[in-house]
């Protein structure tokens, strides 16, 4: 293969290519960066490309419209190769458009036959020359904004009515923002402070989270290949995921159940707050055995594992397997659509849809329904979701109470007082009001 076929434009367009046949980004990147030798500029290159291309898909395919008369008949790469074009010349402003020309041709040319070569040489020519389609002149609102920040027309109308015109825009304005790097403290082991004096000494620039008291923000450098990784004094966390765990009030003898634990990251979390010798354990199922493995793999990097059972078993069969009144507290880190990660898999915004949260609303409700049973009475039951809309949280906890008065909502506490002065007891996260995930936890207790 030519010198082309191994640059990181090359590798973004084959990537992209895949991704939007089905693959999943984060594995395709992965897979691209072990089997090539590239530099670190390289592989920044190629990740902002294949990321960026994804995050603005809706935005690039409606500047290439005017210019590609009938796009569904190209082949995948081409269509791809032009969008990625787009997106360098329009959002990456150190390369030169001279060179993100001559590279696309130059790619066009070798993977392709003569008749590509020209085709795509003149649409850049013209996509020049003309200028591109300003969104100014797109009449329906929110088909503007659609194509303004890359967002589908049916989450727009529904974060709206569920949070207001301002909130909404001003959400999705944030998801294309790049997301943190964020870390949080094994507290089995260390404390913020060693860690960072750590990190420092490996050349990482890093400062402590505003939103978790566990937490660290990597500003630069790559916290996953360091020697405080290996030795399992961190683990990679979103900021907002690192607040469901503090929400259960863990004590050092509990009895705890993790009831959809993979893959391990909270599991580990409420493991450090166990003392083994006074009897505390958490019990982490997850229902497919190599999801299960690698709990273990991660309680056992992190040093706790002495702490956790992990075990295969449908949460929703977990009255049958433990009995009545078994743990002191629970988690239930429920399957859901997701919609509070779109800044780091931002895939997901274009494959969900409003079905897709109702029907994972029946999934949510009937784990928690299953495990109600198992908490002991005045326990605590966290229900916590990554994604942002009420169909899978405020109104799933309605629905529960409404079938099960025995359970109380009390406030979700944070250490950090986040949004003290707010009129619900459940914490809603949203992506823009820290730049961390979307996020909601709440918190149940058993009269």
């Amino acid at each position: 293969m030519s010198e082309v076929g191994n640059s990181a434009r090359w590798l973004a367009v084959s990537a992209l290519a895949k991704i939007k046949d089905g693959a999943y980004s984060n594995l395709q990147l992965n897979q691209l960066i072990n089997q090539h030798s590239m530099d670190r500029r390289d592989i920044n290159l190629l990740t902002n490309m294949v990321y960026g291309v994804i995050q603005h898909r809706l935005t690039l395919e409606y500047w290439l419209k005017p210019f590609v008369r009938h796009p569904h008949q190209l082949d995948p790469w081409v269509h791809e190769l032009l969008l990625s074009a787009l997106y360098q010349w329009q959002y990456l402003d150190k390369i030169p458009k001279r060179a993100v020309f001559n590279e696309t041709i130059e790619i066009a040319k070798v993977k392709g036959h003569p008749g590509i070569r020209r085709f795509v040489t003149g649409v850049l020519h013209e996509m020049d020359r003309r200028g591109l389609p300003d969104f100014s002149t797109i009449e329906n609102p929110d088909e503007r904004l659609s194509v303004t920040y890359s967002m589908p027309i049916w989450l727009i109308e529904e974060l709206r009515r569920q949070l207001g015109a301002d909130k909404m825009q001003q959400l999705i304005a944030s998801l294309n923002q790049p997301a943190k790097q964020s870390l949080r403290v094994n507290a089995a082991m260390t404390d913020v402070a060693g860690v960072m004096t750590v990190l420092t000494e490996e050349g990482l620039d890093v400062e402590a989270s505003q939103v978790s008291p566990l937490g660290i923000v990597v500003n630069e450098g790559q916290a996953i290949n360091t020697s405080a990784m290996k030795y399992g004094m961190f683990t990679i966390q979103d900021e907002s995921a690192q607040l469901v765990v503090p929400a259960l009030d863990v004590q050092p003898s509990d009895l705890v159940l993790d009831a959809c634990a993979a893959p391990g990251g909270k599991t580990t979390q409420i493991a450090a707050a166990l003392d083994v010798d006074q009897g505390g354990q958490v019990v982490a199922l997850d229902i497919h055995a190599p999801k299960v493995r690698l709990i273990g793999k991660n309680a056992a990097r992190m040093n706790v594992a002495d702490r956790v059972a992990a075990t295969e078993l449908d949460a929703r069969k977990a009255e049958a397997e433990f009995g009545a009144a078994h743990f002191d507290k629970i988690l239930v880190d429920a399957p859901c659509s997701g919609l509070g990660l779109i800044r780091r898999k931002p895939e997901i915004r274009y494959e969900k849809s409003l079905q897709d949260s109702l029907n994972l609303q029946k999934v949510q409700l009937s784990i928690l329904t299953a495990v109600a049973p198992t908490l002991k009475k005045g326990g605590i039951m966290t229900y916590s979701t990554c994604t942002i809309l009420e169909q899978e949280n405020q109104q799933v906890v309605k629905a529960f109470l409404a079938d099960h008065p025995d359970f109380e909502l009390v406030k979700t506490p944070t250490a950090n007082h986040l949004k003290a002065d707010r009129p619900d007891k459940t914490l809603s996260i949203y992506p823009d009001d820290y730049l961390s995930d979307g996020f909601f936890i709440a918190c149940l207790r058993k009269k």
